[in-house]
């Protein structure tokens, strides 16, 4: 099966990068921007067409989430535009794909974990652009899943987890925010169960589907903080503060807990808790 990769050198696309190898069945072709523009409709036909793409993995993303504010054409020629190029290009030549997305389609202010099926209601533009995108995937006819995943960190690539371990070698306290609850998501292991799912094709969805991924648990942007000086052995002293004394361009969701039970039942994973995936990302 020829899988197509892109945002190939992002968080997630080196990490299926690395993983690749695992899983012999699966032929990869990796792009990013430079070999392969998928903001451009003609050169995603044309790439499909020499290719053979049997199954597309869309890593590619505007992630920015408090500069797409300022650039709203440029989130959604990359969030949406470019998945609207995939899908067609997916229907033309019948090839599937797995389209990754973010919990800042939900506004954050549910009190249990989002399931899919829960009302969307992004509040920031980076948000906005990725519901446009699943909104592409989701009226198709092509057979696709979208992964929502969230708090996404990795060896590669900027992050929140190098930004910590980073200041906290530089800084001895530092303030960061208690009051937004969520699930930190190691992108290596966001890419085994893309790849695990490539490999199921017999449980692939006639019709787009939704899923949800992250580790295991729970936990706050200062616990997460906190986790890593103790994981990294770094002195620093990490204080709470709240989300007003702490202002962003972009609104943040107070809570995106998403349940996994759907991803779990349908593709047999075993998810790793937050805490022990830190630990794997630090000793790698």
């Amino acid at each position: 099966m020829n899988v197509l990769v892109t945002g190939s050198k992002g968080q997630l696309g080196s990490e299926i990068k690395e993983l690749a190898s695992n899983y012999p069945v699966l032929k990869f072709i990796f792009t990013d921007v430079v070999e392969l523009d998928i903001s451009r409709a003609d050169l995603v036909n044309t790439f499909f067409k020499t290719h053979q793409i049997d199954l597309v993995i869309n890593c590619a993303a505007y992630t920015a989430v408090d500069k797409a504010e300022d650039e709203p054409e440029l989130a959604d020629l990359i969030n949406n535009v470019a998945v609207k190029n995939l899908v067609e290009a997916c229907q033309i030549y019948q090839a599937k794909i797995i389209h990754i997305s973010t919990d800042y389609v939900f506004d954050g202010h549910n009190y249990k974990p989002y399931q899919e099926t829960d009302k969307v209601n992004p509040k920031s533009m980076y948000g906005i652009t990725k519901l446009r995108g699943e909104q592409q995937l989701l009226n198709s006819q092509v057979k696709g899943v979208i992964i929502r995943t969230s708090w996404v960190y990795s060896t590669f690539g900027n992050n929140f987890v190098k930004t910590m371990i980073r200041l906290g070698q530089e800084r001895e306290s530092l303030h960061v925010v208690s009051d937004q609850i969520g699930t930190p998501t190691y992108a290596r292991d966001l890419a085994k169960a893309c790849l695990d799912m490539a490999s199921q094709e017999q449980k692939w969805p006639l019709r787009p589907e939704i899923y949800h991924f992250s580790n295991e648990g729970t936990c706050s942007w200062y616990d997460f903080a906190v986790a890593i000086m103790e994981v990294n052995k770094i002195k620093c002293h990490v204080m709470p503060i709240e989300t007003k004394d702490y202002p962003t361009k972009a609104e943040r969701p107070f809570y995106s807990i998403l349940n996994k039970a759907k991803i779990k039942n349908n593709y047999k994973l075993k998810i790793s808790h937050w805490q022990f995936a830190l630990q794997e990302f630090t000793n790698h």
